[in-house]
């Protein structure tokens, strides 16, 4: 059995049951019910998906997974693809907006090379884990093979297995990939049945004229894929990048192993949607970050019934989202764990 077969038959929904118990604990602490608003609602979510009623703060670890695309060559970004490999570079040394936001919170960082069109030299922090050398143009044919996507999709599952081993127990998303917004896009426009037209952004910057352009081009990576948009395995290789199913392969490894896992922004997203579609249980194990400002996101949250959890009008990627949301995250862990209970700490509670 391959290890993607074998991922997607181990991965179970949240065991619900458990949540009587989590919430009891939680309306237990010395608070009025409910006054810590969606900070109880994290940590009850991490105990569903964790399976455990108590669960203490969590050891974090963010993948940032880069890649080249052949799109590109479309001039859909206002930057040329040379800067993939120079921001990993910056990523390595510590320069990046995801290495200070990673430090702050105290997240462990690793930078994934999926498919950067660069041979990198070995260097400290970076995982080797190049597919190819940038995806094809997908508008004008698949941009992978279903057999480049299972590599990239069972990469993200090692990744994920690995920091399991290592005692990792919240992952994030991230990604660096110059035009990896026109694949997402396709992508969101492709699941979810959404016109490329309402939900295309500006990514790193595009004026008007070539905001149109890129509209077009998505149009036509969906016409030219349009047999193999029936299956998400197939969309996920027409449409999308090494980046993103490297993305897509972590999340369905985490939830495999029941690890949670921190979706950053837009292309984050692109990338957890696929390993929704391709196991719908996978969904209880997501945490979505930040509502990017990139334009379609909302619109994209919304289709999808999701709130967020920051909305500070971000849209760098690079899993800076991710970062920040983690120090939430533990801080609600930190509270459902330290905070004393009226039962223990001899206060009174409501009405009484």
């Amino acid at each position: 059995m391959s290890t993607l077969k074998q991922t997607l038959e181990s991965i179970r929904p949240a065991d619900r049951s458990l949540a009587p118990a989590i919430q009891a604990h939680l309306d237990d602490l010395t608070k009025p019910q409910g006054s810590l608003g969606r900070l109880e609602e994290l940590a009850l979510r991490y105990g569903l998906a964790t399976g455990t009623t108590k669960p203490g703060p969590a050891t974090c670890r963010i993948y940032c997974f880069a890649g080249d695309h052949g799109v590109a060559e479309e001039g859909v970004s206002a930057f040329p693809k040379e800067v993939t490999p120079q921001m990993v570079f910056n990523m390595l040394a510590g320069g990046a907006a995801v290495n200070v936001f990673s430090r702050h919170a105290g997240v462990d960082l690793k930078i994934v090379d999926m498919g950067v069109d660069t041979e990198f030299p070995e260097t400290p922090g970076l995982l080797s884990h190049k597919v190819a050398r940038g995806t094809a143009n997908l508008a004008k044919g698949p941009a992978m093979s279903l057999a480049q996507t299972t590599q990239a999709l069972e990469t993200g599952i090692a990744l994920a297995a690995l920091a399991a081993s290592e005692g990792v127990t919240l992952l994030g998303t991230g990604e660096m990939g110059i035009a990896n917004t026109t694949p997402a896009t396709a992508l969101f426009a492709a699941f979810l049945g959404l016109a490329p037209a309402d939900i295309t952004g500006r990514g790193t910057g595009v004026d008007d004229a070539r905001l149109k352009h890129k509209i077009a081009v998505i149009e036509r990576g969906l016409a030219v894929n349009k047999a193999a948009l029936a299956d998400p395995l197939a969309t996920l290789a027409a449409l999308g990048g090494f980046e993103i199913a490297g993305i897509t392969g972590l999340v369905l490894g985490a939830a495999a192993r029941k690890i949670p896992v921190v979706v950053d922004g837009f292309i984050s997203t692109a990338g957890a949607l696929a390993a929704v579609r391709l196991s719908p249980a996978a969904a209880d194990y997501l945490f979505f970050s930040h509502l990017s400002e990139e334009a379609g996101h909302r619109i994209i949250m919304n289709t999808l019934g999701i709130k967020p959890i920051l909305d500070l009008g971000m849209r760098l990627g690079e899993g800076t989202g991710a970062a920040l949301a983690m120090t939430l995250i533990n801080a609600a862990l930190k509270m459902s764990t330290e905070m004393a209970t009226f039962s223990s700490a001899k206060v009174s509670g409501k009405g009484e």
